[in-house]
């Protein structure tokens, strides 16, 4: 038996050196003899010349793997065999190979390969788990049919594909479509399914099941209706069929990531597709909407058509979360989904764009690829997909998807297809479109404006600042959506997209009597940081006629961001005039209740300190704060008459359901809920929270109560009623520290890591609690260095068990070059702290030094 346990040093993989891999994979015959502590797989497979690879030694990856046998052709071989993986002589012609392997999924805490949660077997193979359940070319690029066989006493056995066998101990499965190890996948365990059908538009009857442990069967409702839209809207809107006679998804509590597409068998984190009004917020709803729609739609764009390299992660995942982003778009408000995207990518892929962890959508080299599945390339690749369609039309669009898919299917594809089919369908050359991969940052567009006679003139220019490992960036497409109103607010020139493709570009509209008011970049048409020197007026002006949502809302937002400023800089008081015109807007009952709660919400304080960072200045997180909590009692207080209103228009009558209607009421109760608490002390919440029906409501209370320091006793009385349920219990964890000022947070985050119903090794509880840290930024970023001690205490702990998740959180700290020298000093006192830690991960290893040396 050989052991393979050791840890090598981090090895550089670079794009330009892609090799196709010497061999075909013809068929993979998997057995599984499932112990928790010696779980056998033998393996055969038969393997070909690659007659367009060159010449190289035949090997395959193995991670952490005791080899018990190997033969070729029937003959036993002895391979050399390293802690990467296994070489061996091989024929020159077709041959099999035949491996039995042990490993022991009880102690894979890593949650990569075969594990197990809570007793069940389950796998997780993107990116490179494969290699630790068995010896194999684990890479995208090699695709084969599957055939398992799983073995073992569990009451459930399913694998990828269609069932075939079954007996006493044993079930068998056989997927007919070719797939790489990335997308194999294993659950066998005590489950119960909740089960459903759907016919496909060519007739095709496909059983659908969602497995979940004994207990959970009343959570699988929602779930089952969302993964039934997301197949009729993808034939409707794509064309695409699923191709399979089942689709299961299987619930498992400790997963890394938010769900798995496997072909046939998607695997979801419990928090991801158990739901239900009483334990789950209007929030969790619409995501368990959008991740089963992203993991189904993948069957297309990522399974049937997936990457060539790892290199090319965006090509599927871009493209299915702007898939999965217009998915939401028709089954809920398109305003509001937009808005909240930006958001979100503000938020999250602008500070990566804008720090150390910055990298282009297609990067050029990593060490540990699990280090790049980042806003970068879900988020911004999907805004990348977003300008294409934008650029090419919707009919355009439509044409050269269809194209890709009758091209590719099958295949392994890199970022260059994808263009291609887009090349050819259209006739467009996008050599200079392609940047938007290759770039890494954020373009800034410089905008100045001249009216001479009837003929007004936009003037921009873009620049991409560098980036880590990235200078002298290149003009980039970006097409700017622009609409032009009036001085009465009426829109003269409906929504228009300019194309952007020099360092400087004007363009002319004529035929006007007297200067407009201009709207650009409506919709975010593309994802850039717009410099454009604006009067307060003219903001209010657009927050009160715009007829583009987004722009209207971002008029609203640059307003609350100019306030906020002042009043960090210049000590200045709240701007009345602004809130003047925020207050007819809320007062607008025609518009959708979800955007007015958007429309109250101001810019987060790490946005504000990304813009205050950007303008020069150094950012003070308790002054921002302050300033935070200034303004929102400013607000209640000049709202009082108000309130009671909006509370009054956004009461749901009736029983309780997740729908856009129901779900954007809640949101603006809650948002006025946060402004009647600072002038009542917690009362209306406390009441809210005492006769809640549903967790929306509930866990909202709740919030505002502990803000208002009520909160203990309600804390205890939520614990003693949600114990039993994990999901809940995360909640828990994750509002108290999200909830308490930052005097407070820390203390409170520290004492429930020694909770009783605290597990590092489960990832939901552990960033349930220190990830609502990391996203309190006051307290986080705490002036005497306490976030930082906590977060990379737990760090470390915590990289033995699970390098992936460690890695992941430590983005936290990427914005720390941005404050003073003190925060400056214990940040990198932390940085430095986990680099020193004996045997650190791979993965952990690669992002603290792109932290630190970035």
């Amino acid at each position: 038996m050989k052991d393979q346990s050791a840890q090598v040093a981090p090895e550089t993989v670079y794009l330009k050196d892609y090799t196709p891999f010497g061999w075909i994979i013809e068929s993979v015959h998997l057995t599984f003899r499932l112990a928790p502590e010696a779980t056998r797989v033998l393996s055969r497979i038969r393997f070909a010349p690659n007659p367009d690879a060159p010449a190289q030694d035949f090997f395959l990856h193995g991670e952490a793997l005791s080899l018990i046998s190997a033969s070729i052709d029937g003959t036993p071989v002895d391979p050399q065999v390293t802690p990467q993986g296994l070489t061996v002589a091989v024929p020159d012609s077709a041959f099999t190979w035949e491996a039995e392997v042990e490993i022991a999924p009880a102690k894979n805490t890593a949650l990569e390969g075969l594990y197990m949660s809570n007793g069940m077997y389950c796998t997780q193979c993107e990116a490179e788990g494969f290699r630790k359940i068995t010896f194999y070319p684990d890479r995208p690029d090699v695709m084969s049919i599957f055939t398992v066989r799983i073995e073992g006493e569990e009451k459930v056995k399913l694998s990828n594909g269609n069932p075939g066998k079954t007996g006493e101990g044993f079930a068998e499965w056989h997927d007919p479509w070719p797939k790489p190890a990335y997308l194999f996948a294993l659950v066998a365990g005590d489950l119960v399914s909740h089960p459903d059908a759907f016919t496909t538009k060519s007739g095709r009857d496909v059983d659908l099941n969602i497995w979940v442990r004994p207990g959970d069967e009343d959570k699988c409702a929602f779930g089952m209706e969302a993964l039934k839209k997301s197949m009729t809207w993808d034939e409707d809107v794509y064309g695409r069929e699923y191709d399979l006679d089942v689709f299961n998804i299987v619930a498992v509590d400790d997963f890394n990531m938010g769900a798995m597409e496997n072909k046939g068998l998607n695997i979801f984190n419990s928090s991801c597709v158990l739901a239900s009004p009483e334990t789950s917020t209007d929030a969790n709803f619409e995501r368990i909407e959008a991740i089963i729609a992203h993991e189904y739609f993948h069957n297309w764009t990522g399974n049937r058509i997936t990457c060539r390299d790892w290199f090319q992660l965006c090509l599927k995942e871009g493209l299915t979360v702007y898939r999965d982003s217009q998915f939401t778009s028709d089954m809920r408000s398109a305003p509001v989904k937009r808005i909240e995207d930006v958001i979100d990518l503000r938020g999250r892929q602008f500070p990566e764009d804008q720090g150390p962890l910055s990298h282009p959508v297609r990067p050029e080299s990593f060490q540990e690829i699990n280090n790049f599945y980042t806003a970068t390339v879900y988020d911004k690749g999907a805004e990348v997909i977003g300008m294409l369609k934008r650029l090419v039309g919707d009919e355009a669009y439509s044409k050269a998807v269809d194209l890709y898919f009758d091209r590719h299917d099958g295949q392994a594809c890199t970022i260059e297809d994808w263009l291609k089919v887009f090349e050819d369908a259209t006739g467009r050359d996008l050599a200079q479109f392609k940047r938007w991969y290759t770039q890494s940052g954020t373009p800034r567009v410089a905008v100045s404006e001249r009216f001479e006679g009837d003929t007004y003139t936009l003037t921009f220019r873009q620049h991409s600042p560098d980036t880590p490992n990235q200078k002298d960036k290149q003009p980039q497409v970006i097409p700017i959506a622009v609409g032009l109103l009036n001085p009465n607010g009426d829109e003269v020139l409906p929504t228009t997209v300019l194309e952007l493709n020099d360092s400087e570009q004007s363009f002319n509209f004529k035929g006007f009597a007297a200067k407009p008011v201009p709207s650009i970049l409506r919709g975010f048409s593309a994802p850039v940081v717009l410099e454009r020197d604006t009067t307060p007026r003219e903001k209010a002006f657009l927050l009160a006629h715009d007829t583009d949502s987004f722009n209207r809302w971002e008029a609203n937002r640059d307003l609350a961001r100019d306030c906020l400023l002042a009043m960090i800089l210049d000590g200045a008081g709240p701007d009345t005039a602004w809130l003047d015109g925020l207050e007819a807007v809320l007062r607008d009952d025609s518009l959708d209740p979800a955007y007015r709660a958007l429309m109250m919400a101001g810019p987060s304080a790490a946005e504000l300190a990304q813009v205050l960072y950007a303008r020069g200045h150094t950012p003070d997180p308790e002054a921002i704060h302050q300033a935070g909590e200034t303004l929102a009692q400013f607000k209640s207080e000049r709202w009082v008459d108000l309130l009671p209103r909006l509370a009054e228009e956004s009461r749901v009558t009736g029983a309780y359901t997740p729908d856009a209607e129901q779900s954007g009421k809640r949101a603006l109760a809650s948002a006025v809920l946060s402004l009647q608490t600072r002038l009542d002390g917690g009362k209306a919440a406390a009441e809210q929270f005492a006769a809640a029906d549903n967790m929306t409501l509930q866990l909202a209370a709740l919030g505002q109560m502990v803000k208002s320091g009520t909160g203990e006793a309600a804390l205890e009385d939520f614990y003693a009623q949600w114990k039993h349920d994990r999901l809940v219990m995360d909640k828990w964890f994750g509002l108290q520290v999200a909830a308490l000022p930052p005097e407070e947070a820390v203390e409170r985050a520290e004492r429930l890591t020694r909770h009783p119903d605290f597990t590092i090794t489960n990832p939901n509880r552990f960033r349930a609690t220190l990830g609502a840290l990391a996203g309190s930024h006051a307290a986080f970023h705490r002036k005497d260095g306490a976030g930082y001690r906590l977060l990379a205490e737990m760090l470390i702990r915590l990289d033995d068990l699970n390098p992936q998740t460690t890695a992941r959180m430590c983005a936290a700290f990427q914005t720390w070059k941005r404050y003073d020298s003190a925060h400056r000093a214990f940040a990198r006192a932390e940085l430095e702290r986990i680099k020193a830690k004996p045997k650190l991960s791979r993965d952990t290893d690669e992002m603290v030094s792109r932290i630190l040396n970035g």
